[in-house]
């Protein structure tokens, strides 16, 4: 006898495929948004060194990690949202709850998926983005020299080195040898420094970032006031650093950060420095932040699934907005204990994963909600968000449909509602409850299913979100075995008509008895 539970792996994979497809679908629209973002500062490099299409594309690769720690993140919240939604308003949900899968049966596919989005963010955050920002260093100061070694021609004067002009007689095309060279030096003098020699070559170096002009067999001629000094030399070299436009976005890509030190690099500076000093913390935040923010995106994911069970017919993208509004929250916080952590004595760890524990909390209480068939916020909160809602977002909403409408000559609701007869209207059907989640009338009495509990104009839960049914009045709510809240009850005994209709009903069923 088998003692564990067969799992549903068919609802599994229909689950895992739902979210993966938003997933994708805004996982592009957001690195295409982020991509014209950082194009327009980029646009600089490109132009001043004259990068071709081949390394345009390398270049901009190398920067992809840093754009997909942020929109990774954001696309697994918003796939999560949109699929659940879907679901939500497709009655898929209440299917599945009706046939016994609560909201905690369906959690494996949505932690695997958070998961493996969390893994694929911690990669790219832990081993991709040092190796990117190395690589375009080193790619930009290539491109810097190759830049040069294209300038210096035969029987030319070259002044692509800044105050350093170079000229040479000839060039071995095989080696890339020099011969014959002359070269002006005026860095830091009014009167250049003349050097000539049989021979030379030039090297790099990318860590410094500056290239060597090797000369051989040579003289040097410096002027000293009326005087002039000639120096013989076998060997000489001459350093000239290079002065790449490599500052994207307000960042110097080819500057030796802490972003592109590893994790072991990063623990060995704050041992080197020490975990009190500036530096050490500096390390510190940058050794935190590439874990904490994996295990960030992972909440989020799972902060997706109540977000996205909000959904009701009408207002199927209400947990988009909310999503983002978590999603900011979180950066603010994030952005808060960073620099707390490099500019206090708070201990860094703390600061720096704070924001995680209190959204891990949060999503564990909202997906308990969820599942206890509960609304996520305090009614007073929902009431609030839901009277701003209809005072000033609405208005502007509708001001612009309409607006748009007269444009393009849509027709407007009211048309559309005066071109439906008055046999087929939803307002006109003889029931005596209109079902009708998310367009809830104001002046009737609204039901919780649920809860099978009513309430009446004036109810501090009147616009509660697990409302989905309406009635005309209060007797027929409480003919279909509805009870007025508390809140309801308080406003009919000063009415006297909640007491009435009890002891009308309590005769009804005594007579009925006898």
């Amino acid at each position: 006898m088998n003692r564990f539970p067969r799992l549903p792996l068919l609802l599994y994979s229909y689950l895992t495929a739902e979210i993966l497809a938003p997933f994708f679908a805004s996982f592009l629209i957001l690195n295409a948004v982020f991509f014209l973002v950082k194009l327009i500062p980029f646009l600089n490099v490109v132009l001043e060194l004259s990068i071709g299409f081949a390394d345009f594309i390398r270049l901009f690769s190398y920067i992809f990690p840093n754009m997909f720690l942020y929109s990774i993140p954001m696309a697994a919240m918003m796939g999560m949202i949109i699929a659940f939604s879907r679901l939500t308003v497709d009655r898929e949900i209440l299917a599945l709850k009706a046939s016994g899968v609560s909201v905690y049966t369906i959690l494996p596919p949505v932690l695997l998926v958070s998961l493996l989005i969390a893994g694929i963010t911690g990669y790219f955050s832990v081993r991709l983005i040092p190796i990117g920002e190395i690589a375009m260093k080193q790619l930009m100061f290539q491109l810097a020299k190759e830049k040069i070694d294209k300038g210096i021609k035969e029987n030319a004067f070259t002044e692509a080195l800044g105050d350093v002009v170079v000229y040479v007689q000839s060039i071995d095309q095989v080696t890339g040898s020099w011969r014959n060279v002359w070269v002006s030096d005026m860095r830091g003098q009014t009167v250049p420094s003349i050097t000539m020699a049989q021979s030379g070559s030039m090297v790099g170096d990318t860590q410094r970032m500056q290239v060597t002009i090797v000369l051989e067999n040579g003289s040097l001629n410096r002027p000293d006031g009326a005087y002039a000094q000639t120096v013989s030399f076998d060997r000489y070299k001459i350093n000239i650093p290079l002065h790449v436009p490599s500052v994207i976005d307000g960042e110097d890509i080819t500057h030796q950060s802490m972003g592109s030190m590893t994790m072991e690099q990063l623990e060995q500076a704050a041992l080197l420095f020490g975990s009190t000093s500036e530096k050490g913390r500096d390390a510190l935040v940058h050794y935190h932040k590439r874990l904490a923010l994996p295990v960030g995106c992972f909440i989020l994911s799972l902060l997706g699934l109540p977000l996205g069970l909000q959904a009701r017919v009408g207002r199927s993208a209400i947990g988009i907005p909310l999503g983002l509004g978590f999603f900011i929250l979180y950066y603010i916080l994030f952005t808060l204990g960073k620099n707390t952590a490099q500019d206090t004595s708070v201990p860094v760890a703390i600061a720096m994963w704070l924001p995680d524990l209190f959204f891990f909390v949060l999503t564990l209480i909202l997906v308990r909600q969820s599942a206890n068939e509960k609304p996520l916020f305090p009614p007073v909160l929902s009431s609030a968000v839901a009277s701003l809602n209809a005072k000033y977002v609405l208005p502007v909403v509708e001001n612009i449909a309409a607006r748009l409408g007269v444009l393009f000559r849509l027709p407007s609701k009211q048309s559309l509602d005066n071109s439906i007869p008055d046999e087929q209207h939803p307002d006109s059907r003889g029931g005596e409850a209109l079902l009708a989640p998310g367009h809830l009338s104001d002046g009737t009495v609204h039901g919780d299913v649920q809860g099978k509990q009513c309430h009446i104009p004036g109810c501090t839960s009147y616009n509660c979100l697990h409302c989905t049914i309406e009635f005309k009045n209060l007797d027929i709510a409480v003919q279909a075995g509805f009870t007025p809240c508390d809140a309801c009850q308080a406003i009919l005994l000063k009415q006297g008509a909640y007491l009435k209709q009890v002891g009308q009903k309590s005769e009804s069923e005594d007579s009925f008895k006898q």
